[in-house]
Formats: C-alpha cells, structure tokens, sequence
C-alpha cells in the first residue's frame, strides 16, 4: 500500500529484455534507505518488487501484462520516474490510499499553467471513469491528486501545486504522452458493493502485478 506522496524522482538507467517482460534499473538515491530485496516500490505509480539493490539503483522485474497494461512499456532509458516506497505502518497517511495496482492507461489531452497552479486535463479510461467523482482521490502516475473537474465523462483535470510541479515527473509530460491511472480504492469498493462492476479489470484487486 501506498500513499500517492513521491519520496523521489528517479531515472531509468537501464531496460533489458527479460522473457516477454523487462528488467528495469531505476537510479535513485533517497528511495535506497532501508530498501531490501523483496520489498515493493511504486515506480510511476506501478507496484514493483526491488529484486536487487545497489548503492545507486536498485532493479525490478515488469512481466508481459505489467508493461501491455501500464504506460511502462514505452519507457526507455533516461525517462525520470516517481517512486516511492510501500507505507511503514503507522507512518501518517498524507495522501490517500493507493495500492500501486493501475486500472488503465490515460493520455495528457492538454498542461495549463494558471497563476501559481498547473492544470493539467487527461483521459480517464473507462476501467475509472464511472466511479470518478468531482473532488474526489485520483493517482496519476502515482501522485495522490484531487479532482479539480470533469469536464466530460472520459476527462479528469487536475490541479498541481508549485510544489508537486517541482518535486514529481509531472513537469516533464506533453499532450499525447500516456499515463498511469488509478482510481480511488474506496470508490471501487462501493461500486461493487452496489452490483455494478466495471467493464475493464476486476476492481477488486486492481490488474494484480
């Protein structure tokens, strides 16, 4: 489980291919504190397992579906990603409750600066799109957000402040690049709940990486 507050922005240093999957070395330095093999990272909001740790990196393993269902297929080298590490019991819960499963990929349609703020606009997929709410929780790229508006029922907009602006990977997308989405885990409770699951992936367990 995670919180949607990005401890660091890393950077691909190295995609090998690994059967139909990929091995992904991540360089990062602050993530590294107390990170031992097996313990989960959410890369660009993905859930991760670290299989092995350097002083300067650290590497997962992305099978097949991880890399067909999240935008990490079309990272190469270079790309900076945000991470953050598993929630340690007991630590406060800043943003909310995000577990790292992504629901579906959206696209950037439009980035607004606005006064001391970034609006961001991106496609919903339809797996999240029915049990988004106006003010409600949203992860983009594993940034816990809060739904600034809806301006179609396949649009989310988003409002960043200076400071998510300069400590995420936000900054360096453009229109048309695809994005990590997940929707709130609450919402997706409730909605089963009521008898009307999504179309897209079993809302339960997210796609289960």
């Amino acid at each position: 489980m995670f919180t949607g507050i990005i401890e660091e922005v890393g950077e691909i240093a190295a995609a090998e291919p690994l059967g139909n999957g990929a091995a992904l070395r991540i360089a990062a330095s602050h993530v590294l504190q107390q990170l031992a093999v097996g313990d989960s990272v959410a890369i660009d909001g993905v859930c991760l397992t670290a299989t092995s740790v350097a002083p300067d990196s650290f590497t997962v393993d992305a099978v097949a579906t991880t890399l067909e269902r999240t935008a990490l297929g079309t990272y190469a080298p270079g790309r900076r990603v945000n991470l953050e590490r598993a929630l340690a019991l007991g630590a406060r819960l800043g943003g909310h409750l995000v577990q790292g499963h992504v629901d579906g990929v959206g696209w950037i349609e439009s980035i607004h600066p606005r006064d001391e703020l970034v609006r961001i606009d991106f496609t919903l997929p339809e797996e999240v799109a029915d049990f988004t709410v106006l003010h409600g929780s949203i992860a983009l790229n594993g940034i816990s957000l809060t739904v600034n508006a809806l301006p179609a029922h396949s649009i989310c907009q988003v409002s960043i402040i200076p400071h998510t602006w300069s400590h995420t990977a936000l900054r360096e997308l453009a229109p048309r690049d695809p994005v990590n989405v997940e929707g709130d885990l609450i919402g997706k409770y409730v909605r089963r709940l009521l008898g009307a699951p999504s179309a897209g992936a079993d809302l339960m367990g997210g796609w289960g990486y």
